[in-house]
């Protein structure tokens, strides 16, 4: 068995991990999280911010999604197909400053757990990598960067590698920061994948089934490598807004 020590990567100061379980396990060591969900959450966040948005996470879209948002005077997204969705090409229609209510089981799940472990909570996706790791430089402190990932029918964690590239793009630029053996592995990813990062969407799992959809430009927006400078950070109303 691995010492609980090891599995934390304590003796970095930027590590990277996945999921539901790597939020858990990491947050409460970290001073900093960001939250990578490449198709399509982050990259929704990303948009709608830096539209002078803000983007409030939900877990889900149900009855409880519908109160929330008119609490906070705030669009629902929906399905893809509704007028306001979980889609990039979607969500850059809508009014400068509008305020969405984003339901994701994957993205907005690992923002709730990483909320509660009191670190500081910033959304990145390939379009504003750079940024974010210029942030997190002038702040200092550990970070630990997460891939969400998608889920198989049963639940289990399913690996995405847009969202391991874009890990990758993030901490390869962090400047003086130890990155641990699993981060050294998202950097190397994202420098094989870093002339061809379009192909690579298109043609992973995630990619190919949004293009099956019929949503090719929610794929080729979310592959827009650094052509963003937002920063979204969650704020005390836990919503993420660019600082």
């Amino acid at each position: 068995m691995v010492a609980n020590h090891v599995c934390k990567q304590l003796d970095y100061t930027a590590r990277f991990e996945w999921g539901y379980e790597g939020v858990e396990h990491l947050g409460a060591v970290s001073d900093m999280i960001v939250i990578i969900d490449v198709l399509s959450f982050s990259t929704c966040v990303d948009i709608v911010t830096g539209r002078g948005g803000i983007v409030y996470p939900y877990q889900m879209k149900d009855a409880s999604a519908v109160e929330f948002a008119k609490q906070k005077a705030a669009l629902l997204a929906g399905k893809r197909g509704e007028p306001i969705s979980l889609s990039p090409a979607c969500l850059k229609t809508v009014p400068m400053g509008s305020r969405v209510v984003l339901p994701s089981p994957n993205g907005s799940t690992c923002t709730v757990l990483a909320k509660k472990s009191g670190a500081k909570v910033i959304a990145a996706c390939l379009r504003n990598a750079l940024s974010v790791a210029r942030y997190i430089q002038q702040h200092k402190g550990t970070v630990t960067v997460i891939a969400c990932g998608e889920r198989w029918g049963n639940g289990a964690l399913r690996p995405a590698i847009e969202d391991m590239i874009a890990a990758g793009s993030l901490l390869h630029e962090l400047e003086g920061y130890r990155l641990s053996p699993e981060a050294e592995m998202a950097v190397a990813a994202f420098r094989s994948a870093q002339d061809h990062i379009p192909f690579y969407l298109q043609k992973c799992a995630s990619g190919q089934e949004l293009i099956s959809m019929g949503y090719p430009e929610d794929v080729a927006l979310a592959a827009q490598w650094n052509r963003s400078s937002t920063v979204p950070v969650l704020n005390d109303d836990f919503a993420y807004e660019a600082i």
